[in-house]
């Protein structure tokens, strides 16, 4: 029904040029030549007119469908194929049109993004056996000073080592450290993360690069701004109600005459100074205790010894908690440690740990130990409440705390002790356990 146009105007042709045909043969065979000729004449430009016709729809219909197959959607339809016998076709033309303007919007959306972020990034397109360079961002190649080459062995020529790297692994997803020279620089590691992802028809390769150093100074940044906030959190805590004491008795001594009522108020605001002073005195002193921490002083320690004389110190609080202890530490071998900061460390998570059974109604404390690859592990665990997802990014930072009676140095003290012996300290939780491990070398 939408083409009636078309098809009336092709079938009232090829009825007119039949009829002709006919009249024309009729003629021939009354004889009447020279009318026959008249008539065979007018009857084959009527032909040509109708193939034409015919042609000139058809090349439109190839020419659009041609500007659709190569996506070039910059043809304007003239206003009368917009109805009628076109409306079909140029409703799917303008779909066409606008969802691939969508998807060179989101396209340059995508490639804005990946310019403006800070990992060197490169995505490979599969084309055959080989690789070309789909996405080169801009950092890429500022890093490392390459141009957007088009192939994969063109980036070679500018950086063999990593390439060597990704084609030694075979184009496989990876995740490790990378050492890269640029140009006449010193060899400089990086983070290389790779993964391979397939579309359709086509497949690629995504690698990224991030600069050891960048992401340190970026953790580093991080730390001092938590650090930083957790500060002044506790001096306006401190500073801010002195202040307001301050004025308050400044305003208090000025009147002429003090009553009953105002020595009261005098003592109860010097008595709330001094407490909010000596707050302040012990967080500074927290600060000062994890800013000037001594070098370890190291000699030979028995592991059984270091951890009766803890024990000995924490079995008391563990017997009133209800705490069932679990202790499977026994070695005769002996580490090189400084034994009250290691003592210090250890009472410090038991201390944790008696804080996170608060509330259970089966309360156990785990001590362990293993040796691996000339490393000595030392694991205390606990079944209490665990660690949120929401604070364990944040349970080193000095002065954090979940505690009412917390300083929130325990564990950034600990930490700062086991990293100063050359180890480290971190920790696992899963639905019933969590385990803060210590490692030492």
């Amino acid at each position: 029904m939408k083409n009636w146009k078309f098809h009336n105007a092709f079938f009232i042709r090829v009825l007119f040029v039949m009829i002709l045909f006919f009249f024309c043969f009729f003629l021939i065979y009354k004889m009447f030549y020279f009318n026959a000729i008249l008539v065979g004449s007018f009857a084959l430009t009527m032909l040509a007119e109708m193939y034409f016709y015919v042609k000139s729809k058809l090349q439109f219909y190839d020419r659009t469908l041609l500007s659709i197959l190569q996506d070039d959607f910059s043809t304007n339809f003239p206003e009368e194929n917009k109805k009628d016998n076109f409306k079909s076709l140029y409703a799917l033309y303008e779909a066409l049109k606008s969802r691939h303007q969508e998807q060179t919007s989101k396209e340059l959306i995508y490639q804005s993004l990946l310019n403006n972020i800070d990992t060197a990034a490169v995505i490979l397109e599969k084309e055959d056996e080989d690789w070309k360079i789909f996405l080169m961002n801009d950092c890429f190649s500022r890093l490392f000073k390459v141009p957007k080459v088009s192939h994969w062995k063109y980036l070679k020529n500018y950086l063999p080592s990593l390439c060597y790297e990704i084609e030694k692994k075979e184009f496989s997803e990876l995740k490790s450290a990378v050492s890269i020279k640029i140009e006449d620089q010193d060899l400089q590691t990086f983070i290389l993360q790779t993964s391979r992802t397939q579309t359709y028809k086509k497949e690629y390769f995504i690698i990224l690069l991030d600069s050891i150093q960048r992401v340190i100074e970026k953790k580093e940044k991080e730390a001092w701004i938590n650090l930083m906030k957790i500060i002044s959190h506790e001096l306006m805590n401190s500073l801010t109600p002195i202040r307001a004491l301050s004025q308050n008795l400044l305003q208090i001594v000025d009147q002429e005459k003090l009553e009953e009522d105002d020595f009261e108020d005098i003592k109860s605001s010097i008595s709330t100074i001094i407490n909010r002073s000596d707050h302040l005195q012990d967080f500074v002193e927290s600060y000062r205790k994890l800013a000037m921490l001594p070098t370890p002083v190291k000699e030979m320690t028995q592991i059984n010894a270091l951890f009766d004389d803890c024990l000995r110190v924490m079995n008391p609080i563990l017997k009133s908690e209800n705490i069932k202890l679990i202790n499977e530490i026994n070695s005769s071998r002996s580490i090189l440690i400084d034994k009250n900061q290691m003592e210090q460390v250890i009472i410090n998570l038991i201390t944790n740990s008696i804080y996170a059974l608060k509330g259970k109604r089966e309360k156990q404390l785990f001590l362990s130990s293993y040796t691996e690859n000339n490393r000595f592990f030392i694991i205390i665990s606990d079944n209490g409440k665990g660690i949120d997802p929401e604070i364990q990014d944040k349970i080193f930072l000095p002065f954090f705390t979940t505690r009412k009676d917390g300083a929130g140095i325990g564990l950034t003290l600990s930490k700062n002790i086991i990293e100063a012996h050359g180890g480290y300290l971190s920790y696992q939780t899963d639905e019933d356990k969590t385990s803060f491990v210590i490692c030492l070398i």
